[in-house]
Parts: C-alpha cells; structure tokens; sequence
C-alpha cells in the first residue's frame, strides 16, 4: 500500500486528528518502547507517578478521625467510625480503600501527610503546573522529571506517558518524554484485519514520520487488543461503580487507570528501559455531595493501584501518588468541599518504608481556612530523584536542598 493511500486512510479514520500521525514529534509505538529492553540498566529501579486531577479530598482519605475539630467543620461528610479503615488510634483510610489499607498493614504503603508548598495557588491549572514544574517561586517552562531526562540522555523512552497528551512534567530544556497511544479508535467499516496489517507495514519512499506513524497505528490496535483481553479478565463491577464523576478542566480524558497500568505493567515485565511512567485519573473536583462521590473514586483508584502494586513487587517499582492540592478543611453548602491546599501522598512499591511519614497538619491552626503545609513536595520529590532515578536533586530542583527522610530505601 502506498503512503499517500495509506495517509488518506489515516485521516479517514480519525486517527489523524489523534497521537497516530503525531508519532513523529512525541508519540511513540508500544514495540518502540518494548524494543528497548536490551538497553535496560538491571539495577536501575522505575518511578510510575500517578497524578488525580481535580483536587482530591485528602481528609476524607487520610481521615484524622480522633481528632473533634474534623467532626465540627464538616458534620455531614463524617463516617461512623466502624467504617473508616483505621491506620493507628487518630488517623484511617477512607472506606474506598480496602487493598491500600493491606498494604499499609504489609507496611507496603507510606503515607505523607501535610504535603504542600508555600503561597499556595487554589487554581485547578497553575497549582498543577507549579506541582508539574517543581517550582512554586516562579514560572517555568520545563518538568521536574523532564528536566531528569535532560541529564539522563534525552531518550523520550526513558519517561513516557500513557495519557492523551503529554504532562509538563516530562518536558525538559532539551528533550521530552513521549506519549504513547492507546483508547479506543473509530475505524472505517473497510478496516479489515489484512488491511490493518498492511497499514502498519513499511512502504517505500516514505518519510521517517509517515513511517513511525503507520507503526504507531499498528500499535494502536494492538494496545486495544491488550485492553480487551484485560477488561475480559476484570472483575465485573457494579453498574453505579462505572459511572465516574466529571472532572471540570481536570483531566478525564485519559484511558480508565486500570488501563494505564496494565500497558505500564506490560513494558516493566518486558524489560523496557523506561525509568519513568506518568498514568493519571480525573474526578475529584467534588464540589457538591463529596463524600459519596469522592469513596467511589477512590475506589475506582484501590482497585487498579493494589493490584499493580502487587504485581510489581520484587521488580524495583516505585509508586507516588498526588493530586494538585487538597480542600478546605470546613463543608460547603452542597456537602461538598472546595478548593484548598496541603494533602497527602501515597508511596507503595519496593523499598517503601510504610507507614505515616509527616507532621499532620493542625486542623484549628489555619491560614484563612485552609491547612497550612509541614512537608514541602520538593522534599518528597528529592527522595524520588536521588532514591529511584540514582539523580542530583539539588540540581534539578532549582537547588532546593530538603529531603523526606527515612521513607525510601537507600
């Protein structure tokens, strides 16, 4: 097949509009990223960092249940105490988090409490963006983990990205992470399997582009075949559980997270040389009846997050958790919360010292109305790039020299 027939088909199908004719700027193949496994350090461990846009309620996660002051500033978002999945005599998981709170009792998951950073933003975009940039000071341009991969050679292999479009936080100065295509495609009638086969195929005379391109609609049908095949094994689920709330302008339009980690967890398994996955969930922008809402996403989170953790035990994976702040300590008048700013984080993964790592946040000493941080996220991220990627982090955190201590590893 020729490539200016085999482009036109491309743009028929949609795919055009999609990462597929993009491959030859960002996006890659699955076999692109598979094909590396002789390239793979044996020691080199992997960070697959999971971001929830929206602003996940993080005291109704972390519930510090012993303590009055959270009863009295949302009354009607409580739960009884029978339900909460306690952590210790103050604090438990949120009742949606059943296979986190085994491996809490595995001392398999550290919880961070009061993660922040100083003059926090309430914006949905630049609070991501300073949390995606490692940099609360001042605008940047580059991702903190981009900015590894400058340093790390450039390889958009080295960090890549299960979602639509790629984060900024695997953008560097020099190079950038890659995006990897997967969801659903919307084929032509005509699209045989024959026809797709030939698509894929290289054609001569062809462009590099038009080239990866093509691979990379192969690929795309080869990932929704590995997705079926997941989906056809999953538990089924109820019908109210497949009803996800609605992110507003934060995020949701990546695959279902059960998705993301199985293509992660198929390049792990496969000896990729990828050091850093990027895999998110949206949803959590739960202005009104939260409590309901918010159990379900995070149980639509534990499902996904506990397997793949037990998965990857034993293959040097690390898992952060985070989402782009927290919200304010007292209930709106919907039974929902809005914006505020510190929260926690989760670590799982090999090397995690479980636990709660953090000073908990006062709930009566606030700055109008929200909690003021006592661990600053570059801190955490420090332990990430020094403790996982073997990095420098004062020199990619703008020499930022704080670290978490005592919750990885060496």
């Amino acid at each position: 097949m020729d490539a200016i027939t085999r482009r036109r088909f491309l743009i028929a199908s949609g795919v055009a509009g999609g990462a597929a004719l993009a491959a030859g700027a960002t996006a890659y193949g699955l076999r692109d990223i598979l094909d590396t496994a002789s390239d793979r350090d044996p020691a080199g461990k992997t960070l697959v960092l999971v971001t929830l846009y929206g602003g996940n309620d993080g005291l109704n996660t972390v519930i510090p249940y012993a303590d009055p002051a959270y009863a009295a500033a949302r009354p009607d978002m409580t739960y009884e105490p029978d339900k909460i999945l306690k952590l210790d005599d103050g604090f438990g998981l949120n009742p949606g988090l059943a296979g986190l709170h085994k491996l809490y009792g595995a001392g398999k998951l550290a919880v961070v409490r009061g993660v922040g950073y100083p003059k926090p933003s309430r914006s949905h975009f630049q609070s991501m963006d300073i949390w995606q940039t490692g940099r609360p000071d001042r605008p940047a341009t580059t991702g903190w983990l981009g900015r590894w991969l400058d340093t790390a050679g450039g390889d958009p292999r080295l960090a890549i990205s299960f979602e639509p479009v790629l984060p900024p936080l695997l953008a560097g100065a020099k190079s950038a992470g890659a995006t990897v295509p997967g969801g659903t495609l919307q084929l032509p009638g005509v699209a045989t399997p024959e026809l797709l086969t030939a698509l894929g195929a290289a054609a001569p005379g062809e462009s590099p582009a038009q080239a990866r391109a093509a691979a990379c609609f192969a690929d795309l049908v080869r990932v929704q075949d590995l997705l079926k095949k997941v989906e056809e094994g999953a538990p089924e689920q109820d019908e109210a559980d497949d009803e996800s709330p609605q992110a507003t302008a934060t995020g949701g339009a990546a695959p279902p997270l059960d998705q993301q980690l199985a293509l992660v967890a198929r390049c792990i398994e496969a000896g990729a040389a990828t050091r850093v996955y990027s895999v998110s969930m949206g949803g959590f922008d739960l202005h009104a009846d939260g409590k309901t809402a918010q159990q379900g996403q995070l149980a639509r989170l534990d499902g996904p997050l506990a397997a793949f953790t037990e998965r990857m035990a034993g293959k040097g994976v690390v898992i952060a958790v985070y989402s782009e702040f927290g919200r304010r300590v007292r209930a709106n008048a919907s039974d929902g919360t809005d914006h505020g700013t510190a929260s926690d984080m989760f670590l799982l993964g090999d090397g995690v010292r479980g636990g709660l790592h953090g000073e908990p946040p006062s709930l009566t000493d606030l700055d109008d109305g929200d909690l003021k941080h006592t661990v600053d996220f570059r801190d955490v991220y420090a332990c990430l790039l020094a403790d996982v990627l073997g990095a420098e982090p004062e020199r990619l955190l703008d020499g930022w020299t704080g670290r978490l201590t005592k919750v990885l590893a060496d």
